[in-house]
Order: structure tokens, then sequence, then C-alpha cells
């Protein structure tokens, strides 16, 4: 709770079967800009010690869409957050519209006005006990932008995109 706010990372992955999984992690940020690269952390269980279906889609499939989440997401985005099988389809256990992305396999959030197409470079596991990071680190290869969160000269007006972080407990 002392390392706040944190902004979400609300990723999707898929598994090499095709299977579609959503889930937020505000373990996350942005750390380069040239390359774009991000950086989101699925840490595991801290009750069964197991990986996230996010983790073991990056595994097999190395590519993400990271799409922001608004004021408007939040509720929506929290169902998303909670632990359902693998193979379960949380875009539609939270109604969210899955929009296809361009360049790689995962797709984007529609409702989210930022999404950034990923390619993982790297999963770096930072422990093996309950609570255990998994750093999954991405460059950006294509970003998708809303006009309707521009200002008059193009950029995007941080009242208009309207973001939500994560300020500690629940």
């Amino acid at each position: 709770s002392s390392a706040a706010p944190r902004p979400v990372a609300f990723v999707s992955t898929v598994d090499k079967a095709g299977n579609v999984n959503l889930s937020p992690f505000s373990f996350f940020n942005v750390f380069s800009t040239r390359p774009p690269v991000v950086v989101f952390s699925p840490a595991r269980s801290g009750r069964t010690n197991t990986t996230k279906n996010t983790h073991d889609n990056v595994l097999e499939v190395p590519e993400c869409t990271i799409n922001v989440v608004t004021h408007g997401m939040v509720h929506q985005m929290s169902l998303s957050s909670s632990e359902y099988p693998k193979g379960v389809n949380e875009f539609v256990k939270a109604g969210f519209t899955m929009l296809p992305s361009e360049s790689v396999r995962p797709p984007r959030v529609k409702e989210s006005p930022f999404q950034m197409e990923c390619k993982v470079l790297e999963v770096k596991e930072l422990g093996d006990g309950p609570g255990a990071g998994n750093l999954i680190i991405a460059e950006i290869i294509r970003f998708h932008v809303s006009e309707d969160v521009l200002n008059e000269k193009g950029l995007i007006d941080q009242r208009k995109l309207d973001l939500v972080g994560r300020a500690g407990a629940n």
C-alpha cells in the first residue's frame, strides 16, 4: 500500500490453443521509450502458490495487449480479476468487447481508449514461493489511441483519459 497509486495494466493473452485471458495488474509501468518497453508482474498466488493464466500464456505465446482502465470500466474490470479456471474467457465474464489486434494474437479491449500491442521480450521469475512476482518485460510494437481522449493539439488529455490506479488494498 505504500507504493501508490499504481497504474493498472489490463492485459489480454492467449494460450497455444487460442484460449483468451484478460486480467488486471497493478504491478505495472513503462520503463523505456526507445524502444518502448512496459513491465508488469503477475505474482504467484499467496494462498496456493500457483501461477496466473497470464504468466502461463505468455510462456506459450509471447505476446500480449495492455489496455488502460478508465473510471467507466473499473467495475467490469474488477469482475475480470476473479479466479476463473483456465479456458474461461474473462472478456465474456466481465462484458468487454474483444477487438482484433493488428500485430499480435491477443485481442484488445474495445472499451479502452488506449491500447498497446506487445511482444514479450523476457519473463523473469523473481521467486518460487507464495506471492513471488514474475516480471513480464514486453516491447510495445503498436499503439491505438481513441481520438476522444485527445486535446486540440492532438495530445492525450489526462482529464479526458480518466484513468484509475490502485492505491492499496481493496
